[in-house]
């Protein structure tokens, strides 16, 4: 399975016009200090582009030969790593550093925010942008399937091409699945946490279903890697541990954001309930005690 020289041209050319907009927003003329979950967003998308170079050796090169490693693979490009770009919030300095340090013209100029003024971007992306977030749950199911049916999964194997396809893929799918769950300034998820928790549920159990058949599955589903040596484990205990993988390991992301979001909807509640009492409490003018004769 060779490297996809392409894919991986491509995510070097994104994180270096990512780094160019981190750098030329932190020293621009009349820049504020970047604050610190500003330069946490831009080491979460770095983060999340060094995994996505998971397809190059080792990986790369183990997952030719071991059906979990591939596994291991998928879950990283498919999950992991959009998660981190996702939560690294690259639009904005990806725009910057595609200007390839190019003067900003007015309207970037009147564009330019501080540190605060990001939710005030986020309130005002156009409100269609996210209108079928259950669309795009199906879809990256869909595609998660897919790939690792066994004739899409021995393509991969044999062909550069498809191998590179299945690469961009998982990034895509990813990226604009996780787009439904977390902001990512000026982008924020337009469904209500209890629904988006839904929608985590529901993509937890297709990967846990995917991963329990390969589990309990007693013939091998991929022939193509029976010409690799195996020398710890069989061809159908690799497959058997390669699901596994795709049940438990997505198990974690997707139980810490189902956990975060509930926490937020909690909180979102206690503030609503609490806001009337303390408006009644505001607008209550006191009753102050007064003698006969005063005023």
């Amino acid at each position: 399975m060779s490297v996809p020289v392409r894919v991986v041209t491509l995510l070097v050319a994104f994180a270096a016009a990512h780094l160019i907009g981190v750098r030329g927003a932190a020293t621009g003329p009349s820049r504020p200090a970047r604050p610190r979950g500003q330069c946490a967003r831009a080491a979460a998308c770095q983060a999340g582009l060094l995994l996505a170079l998971a397809i190059v050796s080792p990986v790369g090169y183990w997952s030719y030969r071991f059906i979990w490693v591939r596994n291991v693979q998928d879950v990283v490009l498919a999950i992991a790593a959009p998660a981190l770009i996702v939560l690294g919030a690259p639009c904005r300095p990806l725009a910057r550093g595609l200007r390839l340090g190019g003067r900003p013209n007015r309207a970037d100029q009147r564009s330019a925010v501080g540190p605060g003024d990001d939710a005030a971007d986020v309130r005002n992306w156009p409100p269609g942008w996210t209108a079928g977030p259950i669309l795009v749950t199906v879809a990256f199911c869909v595609t998660w399937w897919v790939w690792h049916l066994p004739a899409p999964f021995a393509a991969a194997l044999s062909s550069g091409t498809v191998y590179a396809a299945e690469v961009v893929s998982y990034l895509t799918a990813g990226i604009v699945l996780w787009l439904q769950f977390v902001e990512s300034p000026p982008l924020r998820p337009r469904l209500a946490p209890l629904r988006r928790i839904a929608l985590v549920l529901a993509v937890a159990a297709s990967g846990a279903v995917l991963g329990l058949i390969r589990v309990y599955s007693a013939g091998l589903v991929y022939p193509a890697y029976l010409g690799f040596r195996h020398h710890v484990l069989s061809a159908v205990a690799d497959q058997q541990v390669g699901g596994a993988v795709l049940w438990v390991i997505p198990l974690v992301p997707f139980s810490v954001l189902a956990v975060a979001l509930v926490i937020g909807w909690l909180k979102d509640e206690e503030s609503e309930a609490g806001a009337p009492g303390i408006d009644r409490m505001l607008m209550r003018s006191p009753a102050w005690p007064s003698r006969p004769g005063l005023r």
